[in-house]
């Protein structure tokens, strides 16, 4: 007795391609993505980070890792010196950005495609890292065109 003379729908292939045929694997036979799909993958490296069978904490240790010091960060900025606490904060996503780009699994650090990710923990951590430095009184780096800067603009 066949699935329609029960009653009942065959189950709903993953994905259906342009072409009319269908697998479960995501690809049109000839490799190439699939035209519609009715689910959104997951990104590149965002499988989990430790084995199945790892408590959930194991599993995603890189993002955790980050959250942690930028936790630490935020404390350290909260309870007084606002520099180191920063310069915690701007390390940590640092160090996201070379997680993210050596390692082949990171879990949910992955969010975007692997260059995406790099380029974004890395620009907003070295801005922060950098703003901590000049940031007033007794900047550690300063930049002498920056004062003129912010004088045109406030002309």
């Amino acid at each position: 007795m066949s699935a329609d003379a029960a009653g009942q729908q065959p189950p709903e292939p993953a994905l259906r391609h342009a072409s009319g045929r269908e697998n479960r694997e995501g690809r049109e036979p000839s490799g190439r993505p699939p035209a519609l799909t009715t689910s959104t993958p997951r990104p590149e490296g965002g499988g989990r980070a430790a084995s199945a069978d790892a408590p959930a904490p194991a599993r995603q240790w890189p993002i955790l890792l980050v959250i942690a010091g930028t936790a630490i960060g935020l404390i350290i900025t909260a309870t007084g010196p606002f520099r180191p606490g920063t310069l915690v904060i701007g390390g940590s996503l640092l160090v996201g950005a070379g997680l993210r780009w050596s390692l082949k699994r990171v879990g949910m650090l992955a969010v975007r495609s692997r260059f995406t990710d790099v380029i974004t923990y890395g620009v907003l951590g070295l801005a922060i890292v950098l703003m901590a430095l000049m940031v007033q009184p007794d900047p550690v780096i300063q930049i002498p065109f920056l004062e003129d800067v912010i004088h045109f603009s406030v002309k």
